[in-house]
């Protein structure tokens, strides 16, 4: 099945957080979306990969996306090797994506910025024709690389080089982040306080789409950086 646009996350909760917004925004539009955990989420402090993995796909639900898989590498010990490189290569080309999302470029969590730099090396590879991948029934993949490739922001605050307008969709967004209850403010969970399950986290989440909508001139945005320059086709498709 081919998508137009394939997110990956280092964790389940990094696609929502980061572009739940935009990527509910085109399923809305009739565009197909596909979730690419690369991790089960298995060393965060609260829950357990179990739960999140039950979570995600109540997330995935609610965003209306009908494809989510997870590649099970191993939480903090996400690394660039040709194993890990293979595996990305091989869902690239079964889901041929015209667009991919992936992590931040660098971020508090290390396993942000470190999946960025897998994905994106993956994304090139897997547009060569002798890099050989099986798909179903063992038959050999076609080559494929996205057109682009954009990182969408996360825990760090810096500048986007574009922004979506997500203002219809922030609710659906926050919906769908609140379907992480092990990770996220609770005021009766028992579990330990980390950096994400406070109130203020889960404010600062909309208060930044807010913020780069305002900047915008619209009422809410998530934003993205790209590693090459950006084009349209006319001046006056820019706002």
């Amino acid at each position: 099945m081919k998508v137009d646009i394939l997110a990956f996350g280092a964790h389940p909760d990094d696609v929502e957080l980061g572009c739940g917004g935009t990527i509910s925004k085109a399923i809305h539009a009739g565009k197909t979306v596909g979730i690419i955990d690369l991790s089960r989420g298995e060393l965060g402090t609260r829950g357990t990969a179990e739960i999140r993995a039950i979570e995600a796909s109540n997330a995935a639900e609610i965003l209306g996306v009908k494809i989510r898989e997870n590649l099970n590498f191993p939480d903090g010990f996400i690394f660039n090797n040709k194993e890990n490189q293979l595996k990305i290569i091989e869902k690239i080309r079964q889901y041929q994506p015209e667009i991919v999302l992936c992590n931040a470029t660098s971020d508090r969590h290390i396993d942000h910025g470190k999946s960025n730099t897998l994905v994106r090396e993956a994304c090139f590879l897997s547009g060569l024709q002798k890099i050989i991948t099986n798909g179903a029934g063992d038959k050999n993949q076609n080559s494929w690389r996205p057109k682009v490739i954009y990182s969408y922001i996360q825990w760090n605050s810096i500048s986007p080089d574009f922004v979506v307008d997500i203002s219809g969709f922030i609710d659906l967004k926050m919906k769908a982040v609140a379907a992480y209850e092990s990770q996220f403010y609770n005021s009766d969970s028992q579990a330990p306080e980390t950096p994400i399950s406070t109130q203020n986290f889960i404010d600062s989440v909309r208060y930044r789409a807010a913020d780069l909508g305002r900047l915008t001139n619209t009422d809410f945005a998530e934003g993205f950086t790209s590693e090459r320059l950006i084009s349209v086709n006319d001046i006056f498709d820019l706002k």
